[in-house]
C-alpha cells in the first residue's frame, strides 16, 4: 500500500435503497417514524434516571449512557438517508463519507465495549455482591464508560488512517444508503486483499469473539443464580436475560454485515436499515417492559410534569 494524497474522486454516489418513487416515499414515512421513536425514547430514559435518585447504581448509570450512544448512532445516517429519499443524485462527499466512517465505527464499538463493561458490572453484583458497592464504586465504572468510549475512537481512527491513503481514481458507486467500509475500500484504486483481511478481523472476527464471549459468561451468570440460594439473586435472571436480549440485537446484525469478507450479499442493505436504525429502538423498549423500577420512575417523572387541568 502506497501512502499518497492522490485521490481523485471527490464524492461517492450511494445507491439507496430503491430507485421506484412509491417504495422511497413509503419508506420515508416508515423511517420517519421509527426515527422519530427513537429519540424520545432513548431521551426518556436518560432523563428518567438522571432525575430518580433510587435509580443511582452502576447498572442504570451504564443504560443511561447506552441510550446516549444510541441516540448518537441514529443521528449518523439515518438523517441522511431521509433526506436522500428526496434527491434524484444520492451523493456524499468523500470528507463526509470518511466522517460517516469514522462515527459508525465509534458509536458501534463504544456501545459493544460498554455492554461487555455491563455484563463484567453484573458479575461483581451476582457473583460478589459482598464486595460490589466497594469495587464497583462511582470512579471505577466512570472509568469503564470513559474507557468504552477510548477503545471505540481506537477501533474506528485504525480504520480511518488505514483508508485515507487509499487511492480514489474511478469507480464511486457505494450499493448502499450509507457509507459502507468494505466497499469503499473495494473501490480502491490497487489491490486491497490484505486491507480487507485486516478488515474482517478488526470488525468481522472481533465482533464474533465479543459475542461469544458475552453470551458464555450471561450463560454462567444465569447458571449459577439458578443453582444460587441468596435472596439478593431473585432479580439477577431477569436483568441478565434482558442483557443477553440486548447483546443479541446489537452483534447479530453487525456479524451479519461484517463476517464474510470479500463478498457482497443484497440482504446486507436489509440488515444494514434494521441496525442502524430500527434496533436501537429495542433497547428502551427492552428496558421499559421488563425493569419494573424504570417503569415506576418513568409514572413518577411524567406525571411530575403532567399539566395540571
Amino acid at each position: 500500500m502506497q501512502p499518497g494524497n492522490h485521490s481523485m474522486v471527490k464524492e461517492f454516489v450511494l445507491v439507496g435503497l430503491s430507485e421506484d418513487r412509491g417504495v422511497q416515499l413509503f419508506l420515508f414515512v416508515l423511517f420517519l417514524v421509527f426515527y422519530s421513536l427513537v429519540l424520545p425514547g432513548n431521551v426518556l430514559i436518560i432523563l428518567t434516571i438522571r432525575s430518580d435518585p433510587r435509580l443511582g447504581s452502576p447498572m442504570y448509570f451504564f443504560l443511561a449512557n447506552l441510550a446516549f450512544l444510541d441516540i448518537c448512532y441514529c443521528s449518523v445516517t439515518p438523517p441522511k438517508m431521509l433526506a436522500d429519499f428526496f434527491s434524484s443524485l444520492k451523493t456524499i462527499s468523500y470528507r463526509g463519507c470518511l466522517a460517516q466512517l469514522f462515527f459508525l465505527h465509534l458509536l458501534g464499538a463504544s456501545e459493544a465495549f460498554l455492554l461487555i463493561a455491563m455484563s463484567i458490572d453484573r458479575y461483581m453484583a451476582i457473583c460478589h455482591p459482598l464486595h460490589y458497592s466497594s469495587v464497583v464504586s462511582r470512579p471505577v465504572y466512570s472509568a469503564m464508560v470513559v474507557g468504552s468510549w477510548f477503545l471505540g475512537f481506537v477501533h474506528s481512527i485504525i480504520q480511518i488512517i488505514l483508508i485515507v491513503p487509499l487511492p480514489f481514481c474511478g469507480p464511486n458507486k457505494l450499493d448502499n444508503f450509507f457509507c459502507d467500509i468494505i466497499q469503499m475500500v473495494k473501490l480502491a484504486c490497487m489491490n486491497t486483499y490484505a486491507l480487507e483481511l485486516f478488515m474482517f478481523i478488526n470488525n468481522g472476527l472481533s465482533i464474533l469473539i465479543c459475542f461469544i464471549l458475552l453470551l458464555i459468561s450471561y450463560g454462567i451468570l444465569l447458571v449459577k443464580v439458578r443453582t444460587g440460594s441468596s435472596q439478593g439473586k431473585s432479580k439477577a435472571p431477569s436483568t441478565c436475560i434482558t442483557h443477553m436480549i440486548m447483546v443479541v440485537i446489537m452483534f447479530v446484525p453487525a456479524i451479519s454485515i461484517y463476517s464474510h469478507p470479500f463478498q457482497d450479499f443484497s440482504f446486507d442493505k436489509v440488515v444494514a436499515v434494521f441496525h442502524t436504525m430500527v434496533f436501537p429502538l429495542m433497547n428502551p423498549m427492552i428496558y421499559t417492559l421488563r425493569n419494573k423500577e424504570i417503569k415506576q420512575a418513568m409514572r413518577r417523572l411524567l406525571s411530575k410534569h403532567r399539566p395540571l387541568a
